[in-house]
């Protein structure tokens, strides 16, 4: 599996890197369905086109400030690069990070509910996560070790297991099941972002421990460290959540 040009294609003189269009395409999709979901978490749909404006920098201001603080050798001695993302450099972890902090203050301003919203958004990150992990493809960036697999990426005729197919595909499924889910099993609000916090950073934890090129803190590789406290935290507030919501019920019903 060889990727072909970075380049999608050329308007008015300008390259346009699929790289950028994947991510874009993940974010069209996410917003269009959470449209479309979103009076099933008692929201407005057009809260989410007011909270998307938000949201896009965010990710990506986000997503770009975690790499370069965790890859500032490569950054310190050029300050020019840090805003050059068009060849890869996006943190999913900085761009979750910062849209969370964000959106909390969209919601609370807009007077929505921030733990129904992040519930809505938890369906359709993996999705917008698999299609944005082939620009990984593209650039020939975050892959695994050298394998001899069939389905190996080819990069400079050496074969590398594609971590990004992995993930992708992991992020799909996911997609399915917490659209399966949230439709026929959600009982309290905070659920389904529990669920997504757990199950995406068991996925990243294992699928990092392949990569070659990842970001690190000391000898430890960060994702796998993130991945751990993701966990701990969706299992915290899953229980607790769910602990308010069998209180609730019981005051309603006296």
């Amino acid at each position: 599996m060889i990727a072909p040009d970075r380049v999608a294609f050329t308007i008015f003189g300008l390259d346009v890197m699929w790289y950028g269009l994947l991510i874009g395409s993940g974010f069209l999709l996410a917003t269009l369905i959470s449209y479309k979901r979103a009076p099933k978490h008692g929201i407005k749909p057009d809260f989410i086109l007011d909270l998307i404006i938000w949201m896009i920098p965010s990710a990506i201001i986000g997503a770009r400030a975690y790499y370069v603080i965790f890859s500032w050798d490569e950054f310190s001695g050029d300050w020019s690069k840090i805003l050059d993302v068009r060849g890869g450099g996006l943190a999913i972890h900085g761009g979750l990070i910062l849209c969370f902090l964000v959106g909390y203050f969209v919601c609370r301003h807009y007077k929505q509910s921030f733990i129904a919203t992040a519930d809505l958004a938890a369906v359709v990150i993996p999705l917008a996560q698999a299609i944005g992990r082939w620009g990984n493809f593209f650039n020939e960036e975050a892959h695994g070790g050298p394998t001899d697999l069939p389905w190996a990426q080819i990069i400079d005729g050496v074969g590398y297991h594609p971590t990004f197919i992995y993930e992708s595909i992991w992020c799909f499924l996911l997609f399915m099941f917490l659209l399966w889910f949230d439709n026929h099993h959600r009982s309290f609000d905070g659920q389904i972002i529990s669920l997504y916090m757990i199950l995406y950073s068991v996925e990243r934890f294992f699928v990092e421990g392949l990569r070659t090129d990842s970001l690190m803190v000391g000898p430890l590789r960060q994702a796998q460290v993130f991945s751990l406290c993701l966990i701990a935290a969706g299992f915290v507030l899953y229980f607790v959540m769910k602990k308010k919501h069998v209180r609730n019920n019981k005051e309603n019903t006296q």
